[in-house]
């Protein structure tokens, strides 16, 4: 652990070799698995010279796939550091080694093979440095070829280096049982305005029996028929579950599932502003086989706020802005939503300063109007169209509508394989940091159950928003945003989740807890399914309908 150094001991003990008359070789990569070829490279440029110095990419500079580097930094450098050939390594939070290669001026720097004709303008640059100052560039002989791409490839899923990644990720982060149990005890003094469209998900579960006769179609029989809250209905739900107190703007119907539904949230303690201009309320239908979706059906329209339903709703946001830690603007594109609300409200919020967070819960949402907010966590369809961006590299496309938006950071999901955030290197738009290349980290899935991911992403809007507005960090609130994720997954249909089934999950995580690193033959312990102690949101509907769009009011 000795040879892992940060720049200034990095820079001091190689001026201490040069003033003993050492020569300095230096190589840089990425060296996700040191591989044979990895090796021999380092061999041959450890003969070039006295001392070598490694550097390699590090996590957030690594722009392969959203899931590499398949090692984690911290454990790639303990990998060159074991190599006798290497003297020191450092981990560098740059792209290029083009900025240390200035600082450190090495008298060798040496690349593999496949760059000695290479137009690579990352290396050019780094070339065209060594050049400047009169350092030789020199290229490997190495006459094995390995492909640390193909090697991962190759590879069957571990759960042991699954854990030991994650573990590392949560270290990095400061993610462990004390930090998730200080923001779960914060979320109590926490008040949040949810603005958006409150919509029915309706489940029809059925028996497949045949084929129909008369055409080659399935033959369903219904069995079975839930409805649910959804749209920003759950987002409330998961937000007082977790022990903060809800406020929720939203369009309405003069029916009875509007009706219920206020009554529910009533109960749950969300003080409401309703805007009568829709019909009736959305209504997402869904039959299932077992827990197959085998087809949606749409009820509802795109019907917006006009002038004076703004104004009216500008004027409550105003008159409770000064009790709100936190806005959370989810778009499922039926009206609710606006562009001279969203500018009203932000307005509106500028002088108090709350942790804003926004989302399209649809492609048909309004994502590119949420300007200047904190955090912007579509899911990467949803990205992807708003951009109109369908073939460029998600790093990319991130870029841009953090350009786009303003917006200081971004997480997107990525469905089962977990989520990556991005944030600016700098939030200060004077400094080029400001435009340069987005820091990344990925985080897998944490679900082990999985069931239904519908309300998925109102658990996760929900928690990661208030772990910001409770002062954590974005991995911190990234994780929290993902554990809600897993509770989600493990049911079918709309259920909101609470802080008790949360700490009760996170107190079966491994990778919490400091020592969490596995020792040799020590057994894997993987969480259990999630507790079933959801409070009951909604009445199953086993007898006829005598109401229109009725909806579970059950406590």
């Amino acid at each position: 652990m000795s040879k892992i150094v940060t720049l200034p001991e990095l820079l001091h003990r190689v001026a201490e070799a040069r003033a003993a008359g050492k020569t300095v070789v230096h190589c840089h990569g990425c060296f996700d698995i040191v591989h044979p070829g990895h090796v021999r490279y380092l061999d041959f440029a450890r003969r070039q010279g006295d001392v070598l110095v490694v550097s390699l990419t590090g996590d957030s500079q690594v722009s392969k796939d959203l899931q590499r580097p398949y090692i984690p930094q911290e454990l790639r450098a303990e990998n060159l550091a074991a190599l006798e050939a290497v003297d020191l390594v450092y981990v560098n939070d740059h792209p290029t080694a083009t900025d240390l290669l200035r600082q450190l001026k090495p008298d060798v720097y040496v690349k593999g093979r496949e760059y000695e004709q290479s137009s690579d303008p990352g290396f050019l640059a780094e070339r065209q440095v060594v050049s400047a100052y009169g350092g030789r560039v020199m290229f490997s002989s190495g006459d094995v070829v390995f492909s640390s791409t193909r090697l991962i490839e190759a590879l069957s899923r571990d759960p042991a280096l699954d854990i030991d990644r994650l573990t590392t990720i949560c270290r990095r982060h400061e993610i462990d049982r004390n930090s998730t149990e200080a923001l779960l005890n914060s979320f109590a003094s926490l008040r949040v305005l949810i603005v958006g469209d409150v919509l029915l998900d309706h489940y029809v579960l059925c028996d497949a029996t045949d084929l129909a006769g008369e055409a080659p179609m399935m033959s369903l029989t219904q069995l079975e028929e839930r409805v649910y809250v959804g749209g920003t209905g759950i987002i409330a739900q998961h937000v007082a579950g977790l022990g903060a107190k809800p406020y929720l703007l939203s369009a309405c119907a003069a029916d009875e599932a509007t009706r219920q539904i206020r009554e529910l949230l009533a109960r749950i303690g969300a003080e409401t502003h309703w805007v009568p201009t829709q019909p009736h309320l959305p209504r997402k239908t869904r039959y299932l086989v077992d827990t197959t979706k085998v087809m949606r059906v749409e009820h509802g329209r795109y019907h917006p706020l006009d002038s004076l339903a703004e104004e009216k709703a500008a004027q409550w946001v105003k008159s409770i802005i000064d009790r709100i830690d936190a806005i959370i603007i989810s778009d499922f594109g039926y009206g609710t939503i606006t562009g001279g609300l969203i500018g009203r409200i932000r307005e509106i919020a500028k002088p108090k300063a709350p942790v804003v967070t926004a989302d399209a819960g649809s492609p048909r949402g309004r994502l590119l109007d949420f300007k200047d907010a904190d955090l912007l966590c579509p899911a990467e369809r949803t990205l992807r169209t708003s951009m109109h961006d369908f073939e460029r590299g998600l790093s990319f496309v991130a870029w841009d509508i953090l350009q786009e938006t303003n917006a200081r950071e971004l997480l997107v999901t990525l469905g089962r394989k977990g989520l990556v955030v991005f944030s600016r290197q700098s939030q200060d738009n004077h400094r080029p940091e400001w435009r340069g290349r987005l820091r990344s980290e990925y985080l897998p899935m944490l679900a082990d159950h999985l069931v239904d991911s519908l309300g998925c992403d109102g658990a996760l809007h929900a928690a990661t928003t208030l772990a910001l507005a409770a002062g954590g960090n974005l991995m911190q609130a990234a994780y929290l945003g993902s554990a809600a994720v897993a509770l989600e997954y493990a049911c079918l249909g709309n259920e909101p989740i609470n802080a008790n089934m949360l700490r009760r999950w996170l107190s079966m995580r491994l990778e919490l807890s400091r020592s969490a690193r596995r020792r040799p033959g020590e057994a894997l312990r993987f969480p259990a399914s999630p507790p079933d102690d959801r409070p009951p949101t909604r009445c199953d509907l086993t007898a006829a309908r005598t109401q229109a769009d009725p909806i579970a009011t059950q406590t």
